[in-house]
C-alpha cells in the first residue's frame, strides 16, 4: 500500500518555488561542497543550473557517484562503461536492499545483461507485487467493476519507467541516471519523500549496452581531444550488432533488447514510459504534435502538453534557456521504441537534450550556417519556445545533465503530486480502447485460413503477439459482410485492451490527416501489404461473435510426402525459407530449380521449386517442416522438368564505414535466413581481383548519396583506427580497419567494374542503384529528379511485374494473378511494393526490356500512406536488369530488405542471389536501327 502524498490542486503545484521543492521534513541535511563546487566549475553558465541539481546531499548509507566510479557525474572527458553503469546500480541495490529491485529482463544480442532497476519507498518495494497486479488490471479491465478500479487506483503508485542509451552516441542520459538514483535514495526532503511514496521509477539504464561499450571506446580513442564543432569525427561504425540509429524505428521489434523490454512492459505495465535522446538545443520535451494518428486516444494528446508545458514553465522559471515543446516529432508512426507504452494506452515521453556526443567541453555553433541553405533554425523565437537557445555557446556534459535532470525531477514531482489521475487516465484509456472496438467499425480483422505461404502469417501474428495483441482462432466456417472464410481463420477481434494497436498496425493508412504537413517517418506500415498475407478488415459487428480459441501461437509445420522417391520438390509458395533451406542444403549434390511450372501426379510444382536428390530424404524432412515448406516425392516428371542447377554463389555484401545502417539491416535478413555472406569494406575493394572470390556482390542502400557510398568519410584530420587492441576490447567487430576514412573511392569502383565484366554479378538496392548509373557502368539509362513538390514518406504502392518469367519473381505467382488486397485491387501482374527513394530512372525505348518492375504510377496506384505530387511517375522502372561486359547489374529502385518491415520483398533479392547464373533469362537484344536501303546508303 502506497501512502499518498497527494496534492489534489494544479494550483498549488504551480505556485511551488524551488525552495518550496526542497523545503525539509526535518534537520537540514549535509550536502556535499566537493559536488557542489565541481558541477558549478563544470557548468559553462549560470543560467544552465538549476535550484534542483546545483547540491548533492551527503549519505552515510547510500554510495555516490563519486564513491563508486572516481568522479561526480559530468566531469569532463570521463564516459562510463557499461559494467561500471551496472556495477553502481548494483552497489545502490546493495546498500539499499529494501528500496532497489534489479529486474534482469535477458541479453543482449552480444550476450550483455540486460537490466531494469526500481526504486522507490520501502513499503512500496515490499508491496511491489500488488503494484504489479493493480496496473495488470488496469491496462485490461475487463471483469473489474468500476469500484474495484477506484480501489485499485486509490492503493497502487503508478510506475514511471526512465530510459536512457538507445542512442549510444547520445551519451549523457546514462551518466544522469546514476546520479538521478542516487537522488531518489539519498535526499530526504519533502520532495523525494513524496516521490519515493507515490511512484515507483523504473530504469532502463542502457537501453544498447553493446553499443555503449563500443561508443565509448571510440570517445576514448578518436574524439576526446576533438573540439571543433564543425570538423568533428563521427562515431564508431556501429553501435549494436546490427541497426545502429534504426533501433528506434524498430517497429516490427526485431531488436533483442527491444523484444525484452517489450516483455517487460507486459508484465509490469508502467503508465507512463519516459525516454532520454539527445540532439536539439537545449532542451526539447515531446508534446504529440501534429499529425498525430487518429487511432490513439484523444486523451494522450491531452496528457502531453500538460506535462511538456509545466516542465518547459518550472525550467524558464529556473531562468534555463532553450526549453521547448513544439515544432520537432510527431505523434504518427507507432514504431519508436518508448511508443510501446502510447501504444498500450500509456503516455510516451520523451527528451532530445543538447549534447556532444562524448565529455569533452566544446563550442558549438548553434544555429545553422546560413550559407548552408538549411532550415529548422532552432535558436528561434516560437510559441512554443519562447526562451530559445543560444546561436552559439560553451556546452558541457554538464550542462546536459542539468537540464536532463531538472526537467526529469519536474516531471516525477509532477507524477507524485497527481498518482491517481495518472492512473485514471490510464485505466480510462484501457476501458475506452475496448468500447471502441465494440462500438465503432471496423470491428476486427480476419486473417484467413490456407493461405499459400503461412510463415508470412507467422511473421504477423508473432509480431502482434509479442505486443500482448490477442488472436483467436475460429472453430467453424466464417460468414461476414466481407465474405465467407474457412475454419481455422485468425481472427484480431478490436474490442480487447490492445484493440487500437492492432487497428493502428493492421489497418491501410488512408487516414493521414494533412498531406502537406511533413512527418519524422514512414507515412506507412501496413503489415498485411508489407508481409503480402492476405488480411481482411471487417466492418461486421457479427466479427466480435465469432467464436474462437485463445490462440497461443501460430506454428505452421511443413510436410514431406512419398517416402523412397527419386526426387523430392520441394514447393515454392513464395516463403522466405525457401534461402533458407537452399543454404542448409548446401552440401547436398545436384539440388535443381524449376524454371517453368509442372504437373506430378496431380500437384503443380510451381517454377522456383527445388528438386532434391531422394538420398537426402533424412536431411530434408526436418527442414522442411521446421521452416513450414512442403515437399512432395516426384517420379518421372522430373526428367522432362525444365530446370537449371541450383550453384550457391561466394556472395559478398559492401558496406561504407560511415553508413552502415540500412547494410545492417540486410545483415540482419541474411543472418536470420542462414545466407553466408562476406562483408567487404574500401580495403577488400580497393585490393581488386573480386572476381576470384566472388560470384555475387550486393551494393546495398547505405549514406545519403552516390558521393557518400563512393568516397564516404572524408580524409581530413587524423586516422580514424576501428581495431581490438587490449585497451579497445570492444572495437573491430564486425569488420576492422586501421582507418575508416576515405571510402572505396574511384579506385574501388574501378575494380566492381571490373567484377562486372569479368562475369560478376552486381546487385545495388535503393539509393545504391544510382552508383552504377552515375559513374558509367551502364550507358543509357538515367536518373531523373523528382517533381518539385514530391513527397513520398515510405508508402505501400503497386509495382507492376513486365517479366513475369524472371527468377527474380519465383514464389509470386499465385499474386500475380492479381485480386482485392488492403487498400485496393491489384490487376493481374502487380504486388504491393515499399516505395524506396525520391530518384527515379529513365531508361530509353530501345532498353525498355531491361526492365523487369514498373511502378504505374498515380492516385491508384498507392495502397498505404501517401504520395506527393507523384502523378507524373507514371510507369518508371522499379528493378532494371542489365548485362554488361561478361558480367550483370541488377538494380533495384526499391530497397526489398526494408528494415524488419517488408517481408513480401525479401523473396525478390534471395531470387536473385539463388538464381544469379539465369538473371538473363529474360534479355532481349535491343532491336536494331532500321536499314537503309542501299540506293539511300
Amino acid at each position: 500500500m502506497f501512502r499518498k502524498s497527494h496534492v489534489g490542486a494544479l494550483g498549488a503545484l504551480l505556485l511551488c518555488s524551488a525552495a518550496q521543492i526542497h523545503a525539509q521534513a526535518g534537520s537540514t541535511p549535509a550536502m556535499d561542497s566537493d559536488y557542489a563546487a565541481a558541477v558549478k566549475s563544470w557548468t559553462t553558465k549560470p543560467e544552465f543550473m538549476s535550484p534542483l541539481v546545483d547540491h548533492l546531499p551527503v549519505s552515510s548509507t547510500i554510495p555516490s557517484p563519486k564513491e563508486v566510479l572516481g568522479d561526480h557525474i559530468g566531469a569532463p572527458n570521463k564516459l562510463h562503461y557499461y559494467q561500471q553503469i551496472v556495477g553502481y546500480y548494483r552497489a545502490l541495490a546493495q546498500a539499499a536492499p529494501d528500496r532497489v529491485k534489479i529486474v534482469e529482463i535477458g541479453k543482449t544480442e552480444e550476450g550483455r545483461e540486460n537490466i531494469i532497476v526500481m526504486i522507490s519507498s520501502a513499503q512500496n518495494m515490499a508491496d511491489i507485487e500488488n503494484t504489479r497486479l493493480g496496473l495488470a488490471k488496469l491496462a485490461d479491465p475487463r471483469g473489474v467493476s468500476e469500484e474495484e478500479a477506484k480501489a485499485v487506483i486509490a492503493e497502487t503508485p503508478p510506475i514511471y519507467h526512465i530510459s536512457a542509451g538507445l542512442h549510444s552516441a547520445e551519451t549523457g542520459p546514462p551518466e544522469m541516471l546514476m546520479e538521478l538514483a542516487y537522488r531518489l535514495l539519498a535526499d530526504d526532503s519533502e520532495t523525494f519523500q513524496r516521490i519515493r511514496d507515490n511512484v515507483i521509477v523504473s530504469l532502463s539504464p542502457v537501453l544498447e549496452a553493446d553499443g555503449r561499450d563500443r561508443y565509448v571506446d571510440w570517445y576514448y580513442r578518436n574524439l576526446i581531444d576533438e573540439r571543433d564543432d564543425r570538423n568533428k569525427p563521427g562515431g564508431p561504425p556501429y553501435w549494436g550488432k546490427y541497426i545502429y540509429h534504426d533501433n528506434n524505428r524498430d517497429i516490427n521489434l526485431s531488436d533483442t533488447s527491444a523484444k525484452e523490454l517489450m516483455k517487460w512492459y507486459l508484465e509490469w505495465h508502467p503508465p507512463i514510459m519516459h525516454e532520454l535522446h539527445e540532439s536539439v538545443p537545449f532542451l526539447y520535451i515531446y508534446s504529440g504534435m501534429a499529425p498525430q494518428n487518429p487511432d490513439l486516444d484523444p486523451l494522450l494528446f491531452a496528457e502531453l502538453p500538460w506535462f511538456s508545458n509545466y516542465e518547459m514553465a518550472q525550467l524558464t522559471k529556473y531562468g534555463m534557456p532553450g526549453v521547448w515543446t513544439h515544432g520537432y516529432v510527431d505523434a504518427w508512426t507507432p514504431g519508436y521504441l518508448a511508443f510501446m507504452s502510447s501504444n498500450h494506452n500509456g503516455m510516451l515521453r520523451m527528451y532530445e537534450t543538447f549534447g556532444n556526443g562524448g565529455a569533452t567541453t566544446m563550442y558549438r555553433h548553434v544555429a545553422p550556417d546560413p550559407a548552408s541553405g538549411l532550415g529548422r533554425d532552432q535558436t528561434t523565437r516560437k510559441w512554443y519556445r519562447p526562451n530559445p537557445p543560444y546561436k552559439e555557446v560553451m556546452w558541457s556534459l554538464r550542462n546536459n545533465t542539468n537540464f536532463m535532470e531538472t526537467g526529469v525531477l519536474t516531471a516525477l514531482d509532477m507524477t507524485s503530486r497527481f498518482p491517481r489521475e495518472i492512473l485514471e487516465n490510464f485505466y480510462k484509456k484501457s476501458r475506452d480502447a475496448i468500447k471502441v472496438g465494440a462500438g465503432e467499425a471496423p470491428y476486427g480483422f480476419i486473417i484467413p485460413a490456407g493461405q499459400a505461404d503461412p510463415t508470412r502469417v507467422k511473421f504477423v501474428t508473432d509480431i502482434l503477439q509479442l505486443q500482448g495483441i490477442e488472436i483467436g482462432q475460429a472453430e467453424r466456417e466464417v460468414k461476414l459482410k466481407e465474405g465467407t472464410y474457412p475454419a481455422g481463420s485468425l481472427i484480431v477481434k478490436l474490442d480487447q485492451p490492445y484493440g487500437r494497436l492492432a487497428k493502428i498496425l493492421l489497418r491501410v493508412q488512408d487516414n493521414y490527416p494533412d498531406e502537406n504537413v511533413g512527418t519524422y517517418d514512414d507515412a506507412a506500415w501496413t503489415m498485411g501489404l508489407m508481409a503480402h498475407a492476405r488480411i481482411v478488415e471487417s466492418a461486421d459487428k457479427e466479427i466480435l461473435s465469432v467464436p474462437t480459441r485463445a490462440l497461443d501461437s501460430y506454428t505452421p509445420r511443413g510436410s514431406i510426402t512419398g517416402s523412397g522417391a527419386k526426387t523430392y520438390a520441394v514447393l515454392d509458395t513464395g516463403a522466405v525459407g525457401m534461402a533458407t533451406l537452399r543454404y542448409k542444403l548446401a552440401d547436398v549434390g545436384g539440388v535443381e530449380i524449376v524454371e517453368e511450372a509442372f504437373k506430378s501426379g496431380g500437384t503443380t510444382i510451381p517454377a522456383g521449386s527445388f528438386l532434391v536428390p531422394g538420398r537426402a530424404y533424412d536431411t530434408l524432412k526436418p527442414l522442411v517442416e521446421t521452416l513450414a515448406l512442403d515437399a512432395v516425392g516426384i517420379g518421372s516428371a522430373a526428367d522432362k522438368a525444365q530446370t537449371h542447377a541450383s550453384e550457391l554463389p561466394r556472395l559478398g555484401v559492401f558496406s561504407t564505414w560511415g553508413s552502415t545502417q540500412d547494410v545492417g539491416w540486410l545483415r540482419y535478413g541474411l543472418d536470420q535466413q542462414e545466407i553466408d555472406y562476406d562483408l567487404l569494406f574500401k580495403e577488400r575493394v580497393r585490393q581488386g581481383n573480386l572476381r576470384a572470390d566472388y560470384d555475387v556482390i550486393i551494393l546495398p542502400q547505405q549514406g545519403r548519396s552516390t558521393k557518400d557510398i563512393v568516397f564516404d568519410i572524408p580524409m581530413t584530420g587524423k586516422p580514424l583506427p576501428y581495431t581490438k587492441t587490449d585497451q579497445y576490447r570492444f572495437s573491430g567487430d564486425y569488420g576492422s580497419s586501421p582507418d575508416i576514412r576515405g571510402g572505396m573511392g574511384l579506385e574501388g569502383l574501378a575494380e566492381l567494374k571490373k567484377f562486372v565484366d569479368a562475369g560478376g554479378t552486381l546487385i545495388t538496392t535503393g539509393r545504391a542503384s544510382e552508383v552504377p548509373i552515375e559513374y558509367g557502368f551502364v550507358s543509357e539509362i538515367a536518373t531523373k529528379a523528382p517533381p518539385a513538390n514530391f513527397y513520398a514518406p515510405g508508402p505501400i504502392v503497386k509495382g507492376k511485374v513486365v517479366k513475369p518469367q524472371s527468377p527474380i519473381f519465383y514464389g509470386y505467382a499465385g499474386e500475380l494473378k492479381g485480386g482485392k488486397v488492403q487498400g485496393g485491387e491489384l490487376a493481374q501482374g502487380e504486388l504491393p511494393l515499399r516505395w524506396a527513394q525520391s530518384t527515379t530512372y529513365y531508361v530509353p525505348e530501345r532498353l525498355k526490356a531491361d526492365v523487369l518492375m514498373t511502378y504505374p504510377g498515380g492516385k491508384d496506384s498507392i495502397l498505404s500512406g501517401f504520395i506527393r505530387d507523384g502523378d507524373k511517375l507514371k510507369d518508371n522502372a522499379a528493378i532494371i536488369n542489365v548485362p554488361s561486359g561478361e558480367g550483370r547489374i541488377l538494380m533495384f529502385a526499391t530497397n526489398p530488405v526494408w528494415r524488419w518491415q517488408n517481408w513480401g520483398e525479401f523473396r525478390m533479392l534471395y531470387n536473385a542471389v539463388l538464381n544469379w547464373k539465369q538473371l538473363g533469362a529474360t534479355d532481349e537484344t535491343p532491336p536494331p536501327p532500321p536499314e537503309v536501303p542501299a540506293a539511300q546508303q
